[in-house]
């Protein structure tokens, strides 16, 4: 706990692109609504220690001369940060199991990995947008929209 004050996911690309899944766009829509609420877990999450990282600051610099019931504040505190964090970590294992990478924690993005013209990428998808409407390749972040006729082939199909 003490130290991390950042919670950017790690870069995508630090793990090993040829371990991570293809998901095709129909599985992707198909997990979309598990993985918005293991998000807002995860953003739950965050919002704790964000909240409470002032408080453990104040608290910290003044520590040798706390009263008792600061002490015990303190102490909460802690136990609560480090309850957030575990948390944050148990959904970034959850998500990766899923197959899913979590590409920006403080944003709330997720990748889920595919293949775009034999090259690897990412449909993205952002905590509060009303669905998957982006794109883009694992070593660029320019932010594509999924073409009309990717959704339109799905359809065609009956998956979706």
């Amino acid at each position: 706990m003490n130290g991390s004050k950042g919670y950017r996911a790690p870069d995508a690309s630090e793990k090993s692109v040829e371990s991570l899944p293809i998901l095709s766009l129909t599985t992707v829509q198909k997990m979309l609504p598990l993985v918005q609420r293991i998000l807002g877990d995860y953003l739950a999450s965050q919002r704790s220690v964000l909240h409470l990282q002032p408080e453990e600051a104040s608290l910290d610099r003044g520590k040798s001369s706390l009263t008792w019931p600061e002490r015990q504040r303190r102490y909460e505190i802690k136990e609560k940060l480090a309850t957030a964090e575990a948390t944050m970590n148990a959904i970034v294992e959850e998500l990766d199991t899923l197959g899913v990478v979590l590409l920006d924690g403080e944003l709330g993005r997720v990748g889920f990995p595919t293949m775009v013209n034999n090259r690897r990428a990412y449909f993205s998808w952002r905590h509060g947008e009303d669905g998957l409407h982006a794109w883009h390749f694992a070593d660029d972040e320019t932010f594509r929209p999924i073409p009309a006729a990717w959704l339109k082939e799905i359809a065609v199909g009956g998956k979706v």
